[in-house]
C-alpha cells in the first residue's frame, strides 16, 4: 500500500489491531512454557508486548501492570544504545529503564525482512520475566533490610545480549557468575529470547500479509485511537482537583510511616497527577522508580475508564504524572528500590483511587488489601547440592465495589499473577504446604462486603534465608461511603509475629505462615441484603473464628 493511498478503514484497522494484540498474546505463551522456573512457567510473573520503531507501545499482552506501563521506558533506555538489527539488549537497572533488579527485560529490534537487504527496524519485541534470583545478599534477591541497590543483586544498564545474531557468550556468563541457580537462570533467559523470536516472526509475517506502508500506518492509527477514547472518557469526568494521602509501614530499615500524597487535577479530556508531598527516598528499599510510580498511575486511569480500550501509548499520552527529583516515587542511586516495585506501587494504587473516589464513585472500589505479601525462601536442599529460590506473591481481599462484593483471595493492584499450585510447589522445593486457605471475617463489612484475605503456611525441609516484603499489618484497607475497613495481615514464624518486612535464617522444620489482608467494604453495614448474609454464614465466610 502506497503513502498516497486510502486512509486504513475501520474493519482494516480493527482486523490489524486484534492481529497485534495476538502477537503480543503469543509472545506471552512462549515464553510461560518454554520457562523452567515455576515462578514464570506457574505463575506467570511476565509480561510481553510490541513497540514502533519509535518506541511507541503498540501493542500487549494482558499480563503485569506493573511491568506493562513501565516498559516504554525500558525501549527508551535501550534505544539510546543505538540498536541494531540481530541485537537483542537485556537490561533490569531501575535507574535505566528497568523497575527492581529481578524483572529482567529484553528488547529485540524486528527488521523487515530476514536477509540484510530488509534490514529496516520497523519495531520491538520486548519481555520482561521476574527471575527468582538475581545475585545480592539474600537468596531470591528481595532482601527485607538493604540499604542500597548493590546490596539487590546484578545490576545490568541495557546490555548487548545478542550482538549480530549471535549470542555474546562473556555476557552471559558474566550474568550467570553473579545469579544463584545460574541453569534455572539461563533456562529463563532462552525463553525470555523465544518470546522474543516469535514476536518478531509474527510482526514479520504481517508485513507480508499488509505491507510496510499500511503496517506502519496501522501502528499509528491504533495509537491515535487509544487517545482519542481515553482523552473522551476523561473529559466525561468531572474537572477539578482531587487529593488523597496513605502511608507505608516503614521501610526495612525503621518502622516510621512513609507518607505518600497525591493531587489528581481532571481537565477537558486531560489529568495531571502530582505527588508532591510524598515523602523523601528513603533508606530501606521501599523507593520506587519513577517508571513504576507511572505505571501505578495508569493502571488506576485504566480502571476508571473503559477497560476495552486497546492498552499502548495513546492511553497514557493525555496523563502527566509529576515526582520531585529524590523523592520516594523518583529516587536517585544508590537508592535500594526492590519494593518500590512490589509495594509502594500498591500504595500508589491505592492512593490514586482514592483521590479519584468522588470523581467517580460509581467505578471506584474499597480499598483492596494494598500488598503483594512477598514471600521468599532460598537455600540449598537437604544435600547441599542444589540452590533453590522460592518467590510468591500471595492473593488477599479485593475491595467491595459499588454494585457487588470485592473477590476473595485475588492479586489487586498492580500484579495478576496465579498463585504456585501446591503440587508444583512442593515438586520443585523443598518445602511442604501445611495449609491454604481463605481467611473467615476478613473482608470488610458494607452493603457490599469486601474480599477474603488468605492464609498461607509453608513448612521448610531444610534451612534456608526466609524474606517477607509485606504491607497493610497495621493500616487496613479502606471501606468507602459507610463501609468497614478490611482486616489487616499478619506474618510469622513458628507461630510468633514477625514484622512486615523481615529477612531471617531458620532451621528446617520451621512454618512461615502469611496471613494476607482482606478488603474494605462499600456503602453502610446495615443495608446489605440478608441473603447475602445468610450466604456468607453458610459458607463460613463470616461467622467462623480465625484459627
Amino acid at each position: 500500500m502506497s503513502s498516497d493511498e486510502p486512509a486504513l478503514d475501520a474493519v482494516t484497522l480493527e482486523i490489524i489491531r486484534n492481529q497485534l494484540e495476538g502477537i503480543a498474546e503469543e509472545m506471552g505463551e512462549v515464553l510461560i512454557t518454554s520457562a523452567y522456573s515455576p515462578n514464570i512457567k506457574e505463575r506467570r510473573d511476565c509480561s510481553t508486548a510490541l513497540f514502533d520503531a519509535d518506541g511507541r507501545l503498540v501493542a500487549q499482552a494482558e499480563h503485569i501492570p506493573v511491568h506493562l506501563g513501565a516498559m516504554p521506558e525500558a525501549v527508551a533506555a535501550v534505544l539510546d544504545h543505538d540498536p541494531r538489527p540481530g541485537d537483542v539488549f537485556v537490561l533490569n537497572d531501575p535507574f535505566a529503564g528497568g523497575t527492581h533488579l529481578p524483572d529482567i527485560t529484553m528488547v529485540s529490534p524486528i527488521t523487515l525482512g530476514e536477509d540484510a537487504a530488509d534490514d529496516e527496524i520497523v519495531g520491538y519485541a520486548v519481555s520482561r520475566a521476574h527471575h527468582a534470583d538475581v545475585g545480592g545478599m539474600t537468596p531470591g534477591s528481595m532482601p527485607a533490610g538493604a540499604r542500597e541497590i548493590h546490596q539487590e543483586g546484578l545490576r545490568l544498564p541495557p546490555t548487548r545480549l545478542v550482538e549480530g545474531g549471535e549470542i555474546d557468550t562473556d555476557v552471559r556468563e558474566l550474568i550467570l557468575a553473579n545469579v544463584r541457580n545460574a541453569r534455572e537462570r539461563w533456562a529463563d533467559l532462552r525463553a525470555q529470547l523465544a518470546a522474543n523470536e516469535r514476536g518478531g516472526e509474527r510482526l514479520r509475517s504481517l508485513l507480508d500479509e499488509h505491507g510496510r506502508e499500511q503496517l506502519l500506518a496501522a501502528f499509528d492509527a491504533v495509537i491515535d485511537y487509544s487517545r482519542e477514547r481515553i482523552t473522551s472518557e476523561l473529559a466525561a469526568l468531572p474537572d477539578g482537583t482531587w487529593s488523597a494521602s496513605d502511608a507505608l509501614e516503614g521501610d526495612g530499615v525503621t518502622d516510621a510511616e512513609i507518607p505518600v500524597e497525591v493531587h489528581v487535577t481532571l481537565d477537558g479530556g486531560k489529568a495531571k497527577v502530582d505527588f508532591t508531598g510524598t515523602a523523601d527516598q528513603v533508606a530501606g528499599n521501599l523507593n520506587a522508580p519513577l517508571a513504576v510510580a507511572k505505571s501505578a498511575v495508569y493502571f488506576v486511569f485504566r480502571c476508571v475508564t473503559d477497560p476495552e480500550i486497546p492498552p499502548n501509548q495513546g492511553c497514557y499520552e493525555p496523563i502527566t504524572v509529576t515526582v520531585p527529583e529524590g523523592t520516594l516515587l523518583n529516587p536517585e542511586p544508590p537508592a535500594a528500590v526492590v519494593g518500590g516495585n512490589v509495594e509502594t506501587s500498591q500504595r500508589v494504587t491505592d492512593v490514586t483511587f482514592a483521590a479519584l473516589a468522588d470523581a467517580a464513585p460509581e467505578v471506584v472500589p474499597a480499598g483492596g488489601q494494598g500488598t503483594m505479601n512477598n514471600l521468599t525462601i532460598g537455600g540449598r536442599t537437604d544435600g547441599g547440592n542444589e540452590e533453590f529460590s522460592y518467590y510468591e506473591t500471595i492473593g488477599g481481599g479485593f475491595g467491595a465495589r459499588p454494585d457487588k462484593d470485592g473477590m476473595d483471595g485475588v492479586q489487586v493492584g498492580m500484579t495478576n499473577t496465579l498463585n504456585t499450585p501446591v503440587e508444583a510447589l512442593e515438586a520443585a522445593y523443598p518445602l511442604t504446604v501445611e495449609r491454604y486457605a481463605l481467611r473467615s471475617n476478613s473482608g470488610g463489612a458494607g452493603r457490599y462486603r469486601g474480599g477474603l484475605g488468605i492464609e498461607r503456611s509453608v513448612r521448610l525441609e531444610t534451612s534456608a534465608t526466609v524474606s517477607l516484603l509485606t504491607e497493610r499489618r497495621r493500616i487496613a484497607p479502606r471501606g468507602i461511603a459507610g463501609g468497614e475497613d478490611g482486616a489487616t495481615g499478619e506474618n510469622r514464624i513458628d507461630g510468633e509475629p514477625v514484622p512486615a518486612k523481615t529477612t531471617r535464617e531458620v532451621a528446617a522444620g520451621t512454618t512461615v505462615t502469611v496471613r494476607t489482608p482482606g478488603g474494605g467494604g462499600h456503602g453502610e453495614p446495615a443495608e446489605r441484603d440478608p441473603e447475602l448474609e445468610a450466604r456468607d454464614r453458610a459458607d463460613e465466610k463470616t461467622g467462623v473464628d480465625e484459627p
